[in-house]
């Protein structure tokens, strides 16, 4: 088993009387790209702050590159991080950003400043204030700044919220380079779930300030099937019936629903079979598997508990 980067056990975070996350645990492995993912006001950015000190933890405990994150300053010095929005001085250039960050982390090394604005590619733009750039070029001075450092851990919280669908595939590419390249472990938040699913290795589904599943992308891959799904009277009685029939690659989604892998029947041969068993068929659709689809469910199975 790999080694955990970060780990997380029964983190609780209150203000006044507004409970932000409730009995969190998770951990995030060396080399994964794990995702975390919420509904606005989920928690994620409030667990962000806590991961990287910016935030006091008062209930639960960090272990950060396996150093207590709450009273180690040495584990924080190994992370870099991207908290709501990049930060940069406005009437500063892009390497005069970075050389000033450089010097507040006592990094010595010149090349460091020219590599970390290769990598992100604003070569073209050293020179250029930061006021003067674009949205996208603001998140590249972003991350520049956040791996200036060579970190062994990124965290990320909506870092490609507001691209043009040119920027998010470009910054999509950059974070997979740091993971394959660099063999930097990341967590990422992001309301685009389809860019999320391109890149993420793990999932973990926050929501109301508590994980309600964590999964790899293999798992949620087997989970989350595309295929015929059918609307029916009784989806116990529907499902026994395929069962019977050898039909082995489905999946309940609720009293009165079930999906069908693709490949597994035609829509009208599994009409025929469950209404020549008895079972009153509603409707039957075509079911693209898609990353929100798979949360949506998810959302709608927890509020039926």
């Amino acid at each position: 088993m790999e080694e955990a980067v970060l780990t997380i056990r029964d983190v609780s975070k209150q203000f006044g009387h507004y409970q932000a996350l409730r009995h969190v645990s998770l951990t995030v492995r060396r080399g994964e790209i794990y995702a975390l993912i919420g509904e606005n006001g989920a928690g994620k950015t409030t667990l962000m702050r806590l991961i990287t000190g910016l935030s006091p933890l008062r209930r639960g405990e960090i272990m950060l590159l396996g150093e207590d994150a709450a009273h180690n300053q040495k584990a924080l010095s190994r992370i870099g991080a991207v908290i709501e929005s990049p930060v940069a001085f406005d009437k500063l250039s892009v390497a005069q950003n970075l050389q000033l960050t450089a010097i507040q982390h006592g990094l010595s090394d010149p090349q460091a400043v020219e590599d970390a604005i290769n990598f992100v590619g604003l070569a073209e733009k050293q020179r250029t204030k930061a006021k003067n750039l674009s949205l996208g070029q603001k998140q590249r001075l972003g991350l520049a700044t956040a791996i200036l450092g060579q970190p062994d851990f990124l965290v990320l919280d909506e870092p490609i919220n507001g691209l043009d669908p040119t920027g998010i595939v470009e910054f999509r590419q950059l974070l997979k380079r740091l993971n394959h390249e660099r063999q930097t472990t990341i967590l990422i938040s992001s309301h685009i779930l389809t860019e999320l699913y391109q890149v993420a290795t793990t999932f973990g589904f926050l929501h109301r300030g508590t994980i309600i599943k964590e999964l790899d992308k293999a798992t949620l891959d087997a989970e989350n099937q595309g295929g015929l799904t059918v609307t029916v009277g009784d989806a116990n009685q529907a499902a026994a019936v395929l069962d019977n029939a050898g039909i082995r690659a489905f999946t309940v989604r609720g009293d009165q629903q079930l999906t069908v892998a693709d490949g597994q029947l035609a829509a009208a041969d599994l009409n025929a079979m469950l209404v020549q068993a008895g079972v009153a068929v509603e409707s039957i659709t075509t079911r693209e598997a898609s990353l929100e689809d798979y949360y949506t469910a998810l959302l709608h199975e927890e509020g039926s508990r």
